[in-house]
C-alpha cells in the first residue's frame, strides 16, 4: 500500500510538473472516449429505431394463409382448396418446437358506428397472445383481451387509434359502446399509436380486435383467415416454414413442398437482412470511433516514452537502492493507466451529456437517438482497456528493462 502511495504522489507531482504536456495527452483520451462512445450509441439508436419501425407488425412474426394445392398427393388432385380451423393452431404448436406463440385470425370488413360517426374498418377475431405478438399495445387505462374474454365469447373490442380518432374524436373511448354491425361491443382497449411500414391485411390503427370465439359464433364461421405464429429463433426461420407447412400437410393431406396449399409469408426474412446490415454498420462506426482512441493511445505512450527518457536517472537511483524491475515498470504502467482511466471517466461523462441532448432533438423517429446501452459501455470499455494496455505496457517495459549502470551515468 505504501508503495502504491508512493507512486501516486510522484505522478501528481509529474503531472504537476507538467501540466500542458499532461493536458494535452488526456485530451486525446477524452476525445478517443467521446467518439467511439457517441458514434457507436448512435449506431445502436439507429438500429433499435429501424427495428421498431419494421416491427409495427410485429417481431419474428409469420403469417400462413389458406391456398390451393398445385401438387398431387396420396391419390388427390391439384386445384383443391386448404382452409385452417382453430386447432390447427394447436397441432403446429405441438409440432414445431421454434414456434413460440400462435393464434387463429379471422377478419371481414363491416361497418361500425357510434351515433352518426360510421366507419368502415376490419374485424378482426383473435386470442390473448396476438397483442405481444403482433405490437398491439393498449393505452393507458385500457385492456387486451384475455382468457374470459374468449372463454365467456364476451362481446368487447379493442380498437385501433385511428378508429378512435374517427367514431370518439377527442371523448374518451374506454367502456362506451361501438356497434359493429349491429352487434353492441364494449370498448375495453385502444391501441397505442405505432409505426407500421407492411400489413396483411389493413394498418391496426383501421382494425377492431375482438375475441376469435366472440367472431366465430357472431358470424358463424370457423374458417380461418390465416394463422399467426412467432418464432423463438429468426436464424432458422426457413426450416421453420417448412415444419409448418409439413405439420399443415399432415392434417389437410397435401404435399408438404406445395408452397401455394399453404403460401406463408415470413418476415423474418427481412430480419436477417437487417441484422447483418446494422452489424456491418455498428462495426464500421466502431472501428472510427477505435481508431481516434487508437491514435491517442499512441500519444500517451509517446508522452510516456518521453517521461522514461527524462527520468532515465531517477530509475537508475531506484533501481541501485532495490527497487526491482516489476517496482519500476508498475509505477509507469500505473502512471500510464491513470491518465487512460482520468480521459475516459471524463469522456463518459461528456458522451453522456452530448446523448442526453441529441436526444432532446426531433431526430428519433428517422434515425433514433444515441442510447447509452450495456453493448455500448461493454465495447467502449473494451477498447480502452485495450488501448491502456497497449499504451502502457511498452513505455513501462522499457523503464524496467534499463541498464542499471548506464541510468545511473545520464
Amino acid at each position: 500500500m505504501e508503495k502504491f502511495r508512493t507512486i501516486i504522489r510522484e505522478f501528481i507531482a509529474d503531472l504537476q510538473a507538467q501540466k500542458l504536456r499532461a493536458f494535452l495527452t488526456m485530451f486525446g483520451i477524452i476525445w478517443g472516449t467521446v467518439a467511439i462512445v457517441v458514434l457507436v450509441a448512435f449506431g445502436f439508436g439507429f438500429k433499435k429505431q429501424m427495428a421498431a419501425n419494421m416491427h409495427g407488425i410485429g417481431e419474428g412474426i409469420a403469417i400462413t394463409f389458406p391456398g390451393r394445392t398445385t401438387k398431387p398427393w396420396a391419390g388427390y388432385g391439384i386445384g383443391r382448396p386448404i382452409s385452417f380451423i382453430e386447432e390447427d393452431t394447436k397441432f403446429i404448436a405441438s409440432q414445431v418446437p421454434n414456434v413460440s406463440a400462435i393464434s387463429p385470425e379471422f377478419s371481414r370488413r363491416t361497418m361500425a358506428r357510434v351515433g352518426e360517426n360510421i366507419l368502415n374498418p376490419t374485424i378482426s377475431g383473435v386470442n390473448v397472445v396476438y397483442s405481444d405478438m403482433r405490437n398491439v399495445i393498449p393505452q393507458a387505462g385500457g385492456r387486451f383481451i384475455n382468457d374470459l374474454d374468449l372463454k365467456e365469447r364476451r362481446r368487447v373490442a379493442v380498437i385501433g387509434d385511428k378508429v378512435k380518432e374517427y367514431l370518439f374524436d377527442t371523448q374518451d373511448a374506454i367502456g362506451k359502446t361501438v356497434f359493429v354491425g349491429d352487434v353492441p361491443y364494449i370498448v375495453i382497449g385502444v391501441m397505442q399509436k405505432k409505426t407500421q411500414p407492411s400489413s396483411y391485411n389493413r394498418r391496426d390503427q383501421d382494425r377492431i380486435f375482438i375475441p376469435f370465439t366472440t367472431f366465430a359464433s357472431v358470424y358463424g364461421t370457423i374458417r380461418l383467415s390465416n394463422i399467426i405464429y412467432q418464432i423463438k429463433d429468426p436464424r432458422i426461420g426457413e426450416q421453420t416454414e417448412k415444419e409448418v407447412r409439413a405439420a399443415l400437410g399432415k392434417r389437410y393431406k397435401f404435399d408438404p413442398t406445395d408452397e401455394d396449399a399453404a403460401p406463408i409469408w415470413d418476415t423474418t426474412e427481412f430480419d436477417r437482412l437487417s441484422f447483418y446490415m446494422f452489424l456491418g454498420i455498428n462495426i464500421f462506426l466502431g472501428l472510427i470511433g477505435s481508431f481516434t482512441l487508437g491514435v491517442a493511445g499512441l500519444g500517451v505512450a509517446n508522452i510516456m516514452f518521453i517521461v522514461v527518457q527524462e527520468r532515465i536517472k531517477e530509475i537508475g537511483v531506484k533501481r541501485a537502492v532495490g527497487a526491482t524491475k516489476t517496482n519500476i515498470l508498475l509505477q509507469f504502467f500505473a502512471e500510464t493507466f491513470f491518465i487512460v482511466s482520468t480521459g475516459s471517466l471524463i469522456g463518459f461523462l461528456i458522451s453522456y451529456g452530448i446523448i442526453r441532448v441529441l436526444s432532446l432533438l426531433p431526430i428519433k423517429e428517422y434515425v433514433g437517438v444515441p442510447e447509452l446501452s450495456y453493448e455500448v459501455v461493454i465495447v467502449t470499455v473494451f477498447v480502452l482497456i485495450t488501448v491502456g494496455l497497449l499504451s502502457g505496457l511498452m513505455p513501462a517495459r522499457r523503464a524496467s528493462n534499463l541498464d542499471v549502470v548506464e541510468c545511473l551515468r545520464t
